[in-house]
């Protein structure tokens, strides 16, 4: 870390308030990052923002509006590098040091080519102080998704999996089964909702009818755009999917990825079924899984949760980061090594 002055116990405060700003953007902001922005003077909160929906205004223009006059002498705690470009708006490193802040403090370096660096030597440039790297490791997890497609061409991808005890998803191929109960079910709209896209194989789209769409009250607008992989034209007219517009893709995980990534795409949650699951797997594309133990049987007739790849094989490659019950099922999340 770049450091100007001390790091204190304050500046730790103030830019975990910054992320958990930034966490409320998540899905929201079309292909520009979640940033959360809060700025102080005198140790007094004087302005706070996050990336607005699709991506404009972005954190420090909704902090310095609210903070005015106040940004003077102030310092502005940042998720993510200032931007240093050009684009609907002016760069927002410009706007800091046009607001007189003294100090700036950011957690990660923009990997963006059109920064990179350049918001800092902005701000530097102006004589105002800045410190990066805060809570680097956290802002890295709330920001995954662009940093991801920044450095890798891709969205970050999450798979998330409902399983029985015996390690199953439905009682029988083509059945619609219900595995995980309420609670469980609604931290997954709840995840929905903080994804750009979801995607399902054609299987899953013919034996469910699924609507993928996020069901909590107040957020059924954050519904992530819906992809179906598979062979075009095969998706039924009448199916949920359709009547949502979902696009059919065809092809590896790699290129589909990719695909979604030049779109602006970055967070994808990836829901099924079976052998869709275990190709993402399997390429070496997933980032996080999301698995959902429930305490039921189905028996040897059941459906492998991954076409034949045991589970507990396929978590070779995660370490447990997160565990949540949540009802009768436990809900553990897994991060790629």
């Amino acid at each position: 870390m770049t450091t100007a002055r001390p790091v204190t116990a304050d500046d730790e405060r103030w830019m975990d308030y910054a992320l958990r700003l930034g966490r409320r953007a998540l899905g929201t902001t079309a292909e520009n990052p979640n940033v959360g922005c809060v700025i102080v003077s005198d140790g007094r909160l004087v302005g706070l923002g996050w990336t607005q929906t699709g991506g404009r205004p972005h954190a420090e223009t909704e902090a310095l509006r609210m903070a005015g006059e106040k940004a003077r002498g102030a310092t502005a705690y940042v998720t993510l590098e200032p931007c240093a470009h050009h684009g609907r708006t002016g760069p927002c490193a410009d706007a800091l040091a046009e607001a007189g802040v003294s100090r700036v403090v950011t957690a990660v370096t923009d990997p963006d080519p059109r920064v990179a660096g350049s918001g800092h030597a902005i701000l530097s440039a102006a004589g105002i102080a800045c410190d990066t790297g805060l809570m680097a490791a956290e802002a890295r997890r709330d920001l995954a998704g662009f940093l991801i497609r920044m450095t890798r061409g891709r969205p970050q991808v999450i798979l998330k999996l409902a399983v029985s005890e015996d390690g199953k998803i439905a009682a029988g191929h083509g059945e619609r089964t219900a595995i995980s109960g309420t609670e469980a079910n609604a931290r997954v709209h709840l995840l929905r909702a903080q994804c750009n896209g979801i995607v399902v194989g054609m299987g899953t789209v013919l034996a469910d009818d699924p609507e993928l769409t996020c069901r909590l009250p107040g957020l059924e607008h954050r519904s992530p755009t819906p992809f179906v992989l598979g062979v075009p034209g095969r998706l039924p007219m009448q199916s949920r999917l359709a009547q949502r517009g979902a696009e059919v893709m065809g092809g590896a995980p790699e290129d589909v990825l990719a695909d979604l990534g030049r779109r602006g795409l970055n967070v994808v949650l990836v829901e099924g079924g079976a052998r869709v699951a275990r190709q993402f797997l399997e390429s070496g594309q997933v980032d996080v899984f999301v698995l959902i133990r429930a305490p039921v049987r189905l028996g040897e007739q059941g459906v492998d949760a991954l076409a034949g790849l045991p589970v507990e094989r396929a978590l070779l490659p995660f370490m447990l980061t997160a565990q949540e019950t949540l009802g009768h099922d436990l809900l553990s999340v897994y991060e790629a090594r």
